[in-house]
Parts: structure tokens; sequence; C-alpha cells
């Protein structure tokens, strides 16, 4: 964990606790955290690339993409707090339903968090995309 300030540690509890109830494919758990007004970008090259607005689209694009996996997981490697974002660094390792291959891939998720729930969830393919977009120089 890096920088961890004191004003945003019950939210980067809660993000941990978001991937692992993601891994255990519970959706509900997942967004637990999310204001219902939540904005969630994905990058254009993903799959399910796009900008989803409100809690309930969030949730059904969450379960939507998690419902493809056989098995897997998305583990954070890293947590980066700079005002009121959370960077996560996650390792993805997945396996598709109907596929036999792995899938796997470093990318990285931005939380903005307002009054403890995070308002904003963007994932970049690229780390140092990430970290620039929050405002920090690693």
């Amino acid at each position: 964990m890096d920088k961890l300030t004191s004003s945003l540690t019950a939210e980067t509890e809660a993000i941990k606790e978001a991937y692992a109830a993601l891994n255990r494919n519970d959706v509900s758990g997942f967004v637990a955290a999310f204001d219902p007004q939540i904005e969630r970008i994905e990058f254009a090259e993903s799959p399910s690339g796009g900008t989803y607005h409100g809690l309930a689209a969030v949730k059904a694009h969450v379960a939507q993409g998690r419902s493809t996996w056989a098995e897997g997981s998305c583990e954070p490697e890293r947590f980066i707090v700079a005002g009121d974002k959370i960077v996560v660094f996650l390792h993805v390792l997945v396996r598709l339903k109907d596929h036999t291959e792995w899938v796997e891939g470093r990318t990285a998720d931005v939380y903005t968090f307002r009054n403890g729930k995070a308002v904003q969830f963007r994932t970049f393919a690229d780390k140092q995309q990430a970290l620039e977009w929050a405002g920090i120089e690693d």
C-alpha cells in the first residue's frame, strides 16, 4: 500500500472488499461502495468499453462482464491514494467460458470518492495514464 491517508482508509478497505466480492462473483458486494449516481468509464479498446451511468447500469455492466468468466480473478497489487482518488493496479487472470486458454493482463482502476462513496470508476489499460489522470507522478 502506498500513501494511505486516514481520510480514505475506509474507502480503500471498501475497494479491497469489492475486489474480493468480484472474485467470488458477488456483483452486489462489488458495487456496495458505489454512489447511486456512479459513472463508470472503461477504456474503448476493452470488450465492453464505454461509459455507464447510475448504479443499475454499472451493476448490469459488471454482471455481464463477470458472467463471461469460467474462473479467475482480478487481484489488486497496489493502492495509491491521491486526494479524493484511489488508484488500484490490478493483475487480471481469467479463463472465459467455453475457452481453454487463460487471459492475463494488468490494468489500473481509478475511483473518485465523495462522502464515503465512489462517484466515478475509471479503468485504464495503461498504468501511467491512470496515474497522470489522477494527478500522480510515479
